[in-house]
């Protein structure tokens, strides 16, 4: 190592907040472990985007079953108005919903085919 090389090297302390950026524990953060450490983070952060994704599209799959089951609920107890008012937004509901889950579907069959 030249002279030159010494003097940009960066050395921290020994338990520092950056330490997990040292990834080879020689005690020097280098460039590539910088972004070594950024291209990690980048794919934990899709993988926690995917999970909410999943977790969406299943509530409204959920939703989707569950509320005609509201429907006969509420004639069942003699809410007729309730009945009446959950039949008349299902039509907007089911095709909101309908949209989400089309939408990750189809998200999903677009990244799997470009693999």
């Amino acid at each position: 190592m030249t002279k030159s090389e010494n003097k940009t090297e960066k050395k921290f302390e020994h338990e520092t907040k950056y330490k997990k950026y040292d990834l080879d524990g020689d005690g020097v953060i280098t460039d590539k472990e910088l972004e070594m450490d950024e291209k990690l983070m980048r794919i934990e952060n899709e993988d926690k985007k995917q999970d909410a994704q999943r977790y969406m599209a299943w509530f409204s799959l959920w939703g989707m079953l569950l509320y005609p089951s509201l429907v006969v609920f509420s004639v069942l107890i003699n809410l007729d108005q309730a009945a009446k008012i959950l039949g008349d937004m299902a039509s907007v509901y089911f095709v909101s919903v309908a949209a989400i889950v089309a939408a990750f579907f189809g998200s999903q069959a677009i990244v799997k085919g470009k693999k």
